[in-house]
């Protein structure tokens, strides 16, 4: 796909901010997790990308930390499960995403120590 999709995936993510985390949710009305904003925002941008965390990770491209560009997927190992959370690489360090249960979309710093910390995989579709 052309940067250009990838740019307005990231577009439509920030637009969620503040919608309700809901497990397996996949649409503003109803919530998102963390695969279902990735999903729901790339397919507003024209592309289809497969719902899970897992598929997401397989059907990306790796891509180094350094070269991160807006619209790339970052991908944290949480609660001892490997890559087991994405989110939206928006640029200059940071990044959206539907964090857990009883939170909202919102963005993030991956310079955070926690974030940092957990990061482990870069990837772009």
């Amino acid at each position: 796909p052309a940067p250009s999709s990838s740019h307005r995936a990231a577009g439509v993510a920030v637009k969620m901010v503040g919608k309700p985390y809901r497990m397996g949710g996949e649409s503003p009305s109803t919530g998102f997790d963390c695969s279902g904003l990735v999903q729901f925002s790339y397919r507003q941008a024209g592309l289809v990308v497969p719902r899970s965390t897992e598929q997401q990770l397989r059907y990306s491209k790796a891509v180094s930390r350094s070269g991160l560009r807006r619209g790339d997927l970052v991908f944290f190992d949480q609660e001892g499960k490997k890559h087991s959370h994405v989110g939206i690489y928006l640029g200059d360090g940071r990044f959206v995403h539907a964090p857990s249960s009883g939170k909202q979309v919102r963005i993030d710093r991956l310079d955070s120590r926690y974030w940092r910390a957990h990061l482990s995989a870069v990837r772009r579709f």
